[in-house]
């Protein structure tokens, strides 16, 4: 179409140049009669000239569109041909996978003819696979052997039946974890410690319960396929087994082992110190520790003063010489000074030297006796404060979050505690200095009541005497 239009343009424009020239020469010769013929057969020429070259060119156009549409037919017939051809073996491929869904199907009940029960088997191998990966998974054991998680996984997801060669790969993978178990085996690992920080080190693995590196336990991260160092130890005697185990050669060595893989460890970690369960008492559990420890002070200073006074009685007990800084010495010198007086008079001389020593004897018993009896109140006092806490607790946000009531509640249950743990070791110190400050006032009664007892017998030996020179005299004189 272009080319027609092009000729047509060509052709209109041959038309109109000679009516313009026409126009012109008309205009010409009106304008200038004196022009010669010369120029007028100069623009004749020139316009016959382009003619021609315009007429070459639009045949030579013209030649052109036919061939162009000549080659758009062939290559129309060429595409007709070549669409032809597809469609063929559209027809062809399309008969070929119905025949091979058929050939598919019966090769299908063929395989389920002839697997039989072995299809059953391989049903329970690939459930087996499946629950033994989530084992091997969370095994310590597979940090040292980690291409067996691969396998497994392979043999739960697998569609196809297994072969010979997989089940007996399946069956040594179950063995060796079951053997694993069973052995104390030092490997490298990756530990990670600290704040994420990252070290090669060797490592001992107990079976599939415990891991242990540099006298630390260790648990093993599944997510990471890494071990990790406790954040928290345990207590020293259960650490020192695994230095036994680290420094072991040969033979049997003393360990603490987690049967549930480090479970129980973790939990047992998690639990709070002396020193974290002091912090829940608040101030009043530190109140009751300040007072407890006040109390076993001055039951020890009492009992080093009543052991002094004790051996210092002892000693006295022992010798008739007077030794001074002692009670009992203290009524010897008097029974000495005053062995002349009447018995009334010893007697209550006697008496005021006990009076004077009970005070230092018994000094602080009643100190004690106070603190056992005031600590159990102050722990009553902290059970109040800590459920006061727990009710504003639920109060302000509810009873949704159990760890919002914790701190009260702990607060209330250490307090108790501490004062139970304060007034028990009070109580015997109160006793036990109690009987000992008895027992000595005792042997100074005792001792006082001898000496009372030796001057009377002595004024009794005295008056029988003088009865008898009486009567003697009287037998003496004339009657």
């Amino acid at each position: 179409m272009k080319y027609i239009t092009s000729l047509t343009k060509a052709m209109t424009r041959s038309m109109v140049k000679p009516l313009v020239i026409s126009l012109g020469l008309g205009l010409t010769f009106s304008a200038s009669a004196n022009e010669g013929a010369a120029a007028l057969q100069d623009l004749l020429n020139k316009i016959k000239a382009d003619s021609v070259t315009e007429s070459r060119e639009n045949k030579a156009r013209e030649t052109r569109f036919l061939s162009d549409k000549n080659s758009q037919q062939r290559l129309l017939a060429e595409a007709k041909a070549e669409l032809k051809a597809q469609e063929s073996l559209s027809d062809q491929l399309l008969k070929q996978s119905d025949d091979n869904e058929k050939v598919l199907k019966e090769t299908q009940n063929t395989l389920d003819i002839r697997s039989g029960e072995l299809k059953e088997l391989f049903g329970v191998v690939r459930q087996f696979a499946g629950d033994n990966k989530g084992i091997f998974e969370a095994s310590m054991i597979t940090a040292q052997f980690p291409e067996r998680t691969a396998f497994m996984a392979e043999m739960a997801e697998s569609k196809k039946l297994p072969t010979t060669g997989k089940l007996e790969q399946f069956w040594h993978e179950v063995l060796r974890e079951m053997v694993e178990s069973g052995r104390v085996t030092k490997m490298p690992a990756t530990v990670i410690y600290g704040e994420g920080d990252e070290a090669q080190k060797d490592i001992i693995r107990v079976g599939s319960f415990n891991a242990i590196s540099e006298g630390k336990y260790l648990t093993y991260s599944p997510a990471v396929g890494k071990f990790q160092e406790l954040s928290r130890q345990p207590s020293s005697s259960i650490l020192s087994s695994v230095d036994d185990l680290e420094e072991a050669k040969e033979g049997y060595a003393p360990f603490y082992v987690d049967p549930s893989r480090g479970q129980i460890l973790s939990l047992l970690v998690q639990s709070p110190s002396i020193g974290e369960r002091i912090d829940q008492g608040g101030v009043v559990g530190y109140v009751i520790l300040a007072l407890g420890a006040f109390g076993l002070l001055l039951a020890g200073a009492c009992f080093v003063n009543l052991t002094r006074i004790g051996q210092g009685v002892s000693k006295q007990q022992k010798t008739d010489q007077i030794i001074d800084g002692n009670p009992l010495g203290d009524i010897m010198k008097t029974y000495q000074e005053n062995r002349e007086a009447d018995l009334e008079t010893l007697e209550l001389k006697l008496d005021e030297i006990i009076m004077r020593a009970a005070p230092s004897i018994e000094r602080g018993v009643g100190g004690i006796k106070l603190i056992a009896s005031v600590a159990p109140l102050l722990g009553l006092l902290g059970t109040v404060v800590g459920m006061i806490a727990t009710f504003q607790a639920i109060t302000l946000f509810g009873t949704g979050d159990p760890k919002l009531m914790a701190n009260g509640i702990s607060e209330a249950l250490v307090t108790t505690m501490l004062g139970l743990v304060v007034a028990i070791p009070t109580l015997f110190a109160h006793s036990l200095v109690q009987s000992k400050s008895r027992r000595l006032i005792q042997v100074l009664e005792e001792q006082s009541a001898g000496f009372i007892a030796q001057h009377q017998e002595k004024d009794l030996n005295t008056g029988v005497r003088n009865v008898r020179a009486t009567e003697a005299v009287s037998t003496a004189q004339p009657a």
